[in-house]
């Protein structure tokens, strides 16, 4: 993958590019930033710029001095002693990352057929990248590791990593692709170069959509500014029946039910929720606040501010005046709350009920 497949992000790839030239590269960047903006194209094509664009290796992202790491889980064939590694799933990463690297955990969990777990880099991977990287170089030049997600390290890997970073192997870089930095060990974080990744440019949104998708540009400009910078986003908005319309369809009947004070139907709303996989649980709370600053957002009367879908600003005309300065910060740190409780793997049952419960006072506050 070479820099010209990334979309927008010229600023990053130029200063990338300049820190090779004046002979000032870092042996440890982290590219930090939102999940669709373009962090893990990035990182790959920067990887291609260093062990050489032109090597057929390097086209089929098959080259010795390559390395990924990305989060995995245990599947039920493998040993009871086995810590799971990125060579396990080696095929599908690949498979994946060829078709193109901008995806998200949710593509990757289905990629390798996980259903309700929670995907790590456990302590087994970092071993396995000490032995990776303690070998020469075999084309006598860098060694590339890149390292997807790294703040889903469990505490064993993220310790073992550290000392792989304070003292790394000659000419070896690690490109760090990441969304949430601030769950890092402090000691990592320090020890890196951090470039904060920003939002993609609607222009380049735009322009992608146009040229990669051949849709018209009247189009492609609606679904750039529903994208809000993320290109994961902007191929959403392109699938028919996609999962926010679900999403949509949850979030009002939420809003109605807690409203209606109707709390035996907001057990079943509870219980539905509470059969999605973890991933889903909490791309809904994502959802959710988006949502909850939309209709916020909303009662300015400014279009301009506002990027929600013809669906999703049909509702808020009726509904947004319900959320407002009495309430949106509550109501915010509940559904954190919520994303946190899920991640700890607690009970979703109670989580969700918990949390329609609690919607039906916060609702009413004015």
């Amino acid at each position: 993958m070479t820099f010209s497949e990334v979309i927008g992000q010229e600023e990053v790839r130029e200063r990338l590019v300049q820190m090779v030239k004046e002979d000032r590269l870092p042996h440890a960047i982290m590219l930090c930033g939102p999940t669709g903006v373009g962090k893990k194209a990035l990182a790959v094509a920067f990887a291609s710029y260093l062990l050489g664009e032109d090597n057929a290796m390097v086209k089929k992202l098959e080259h010795p001095d390559l390395h990924f790491t990305y989060p995995t889980i245990k599947l039920p064939s493998m040993g009871s002693d086995h810590m799971p590694t990125s060579d396990d799933f080696a095929r599908e990463w690949h498979e994946l990352l060829m078709q193109s690297p901008y995806f998200g955990m949710d593509e990757w969990m289905n990629a390798i057929g996980a259903e309700n777990q929670q995907a790590i880099i456990t302590a087994g991977e970092s071993d396995a990248l000490v032995r990776k990287l303690s070998l020469k170089s075999s084309q006598g030049g860098y060694k590339v590791s890149v390292i997807w997600l790294p703040e889903r390290m469990n505490i064993a890997c993220a310790n073992k990593l550290l000392k792989l970073i304070e003292e790394p192997p000659q000419q070896t870089v690690f490109l760090m692709v990441c969304e949430e930095p601030d769950k890092l060990l402090e000691t990592i974080r320090s020890r890196v170069q951090r470039i904060d990744v920003k939002k993609i440019s609607n222009e380049a949104i735009e322009q992608a959509l146009v040229s990669r998708r051949g849709i018209s540009e009247e189009q492609a400009h609606r679904i750039a500014r529903l994208a809000n910078g993320s290109w994961l986003k902007a191929l959403e908005e392109l699938q028919v029946g996609s999962e926010n319309e679900q999403f949509l369809d949850l979030f009002i009947m939420l809003m109605r039910l807690a409203y209606q004070r109707k709390v035996r139907d907001l057990r079943k709303w509870s219980d539905t929720m509470a059969a999605f996989g973890r991933e889903k649980q909490r791309r809904f709370l994502m959802f959710f606040l988006r949502m909850l600053r939309e209709n916020f957002i909303y009662n300015f009367h400014n279009s301009d501010l506002v990027y929600m879908t013809q669906k999703e600003e049909d509702f808020a005309r009726n509904f947004a005046r319900f959320v407002n300065e009495a309430n949106i910060l509550p109501i915010y740190d509940l559904t954190n709350k919520a994303i946190r409780d899920i991640g700890q793997n607690a009970n979703s049952k109670i989580v969700f009920f918990d949390f329609a419960l609690q919607m039906i006072v916060l609702l009413i506050q004015k």
